[in-house]
């Protein structure tokens, strides 16, 4: 059940993180599409 307390967005980022660090195949399409953008600009 999700809380209906207010968020500061700091909140938010931390809870997004938190979530995201745990979830691996995120993580790996988040590092692939960084990758494809560095090697755009190089």
């Amino acid at each position: 059940m999700r809380k209906n307390r207010h968020l500061s967005f700091k909140d938010l980022v931390k809870e997004n993180k938190r979530q995201l660090l745990g979830d691996q195949e995120a993580m790996e399409r988040i590092e692939k599409k960084l990758e494809e953008k560095h090697t755009k600009r190089a």
